[in-house]
């Protein structure tokens, strides 16, 4: 097994871990990486958990998930937000950014993936 493998892993772990802790984790290790792979299998793995934290992360914080300044990451992340099965909280944290967030082009992000999200 690979390094990349065993990294795949280690951040399948975490999106699983039931602890909030593992949220924190991700954030700090995974999102801030300077490698892009790294951070879109962050991403995904901060919204297969789906929670409140973790969608808060990849939603509402510039420079992760989809706001990250690799497109590939961010359309990454926003297609696994359209993949989720239930949206219901996705669409609440992208509302609340939209509607609280005071940096202009993390606001005007939640507001083009909510449409996308409405319309999926």
């Amino acid at each position: 097994m690979d390094n990349n493998e065993k990294l795949a892993n280690v951040i399948d772990a975490l999106s699983k871990h039931e602890d909030n802790s593992a949220v924190a984790v991700l954030e700090e290790i995974g999102t801030n990486c300077a490698d892009s792979e790294v951070r879109m299998l962050t991403a995904k793995a901060l919204v297969e958990r789906n929670s409140k934290d973790s969608l808060s992360v990849i939603i509402s914080r510039d420079g992760k998930g989809i706001n990250d300044l690799d497109t590939t990451v961010a359309m990454g992340t926003i297609n696994n937000l359209i993949a989720l099965e239930n949206k219901d909280l996705a669409l609440e944290i992208l509302s609340e950014t939209e509607k609280n967030c005071e940096i202009e082009s993390v606001k005007d992000n939640a507001r083009s993936v909510k449409a996308l999200l409405e319309l999926s």
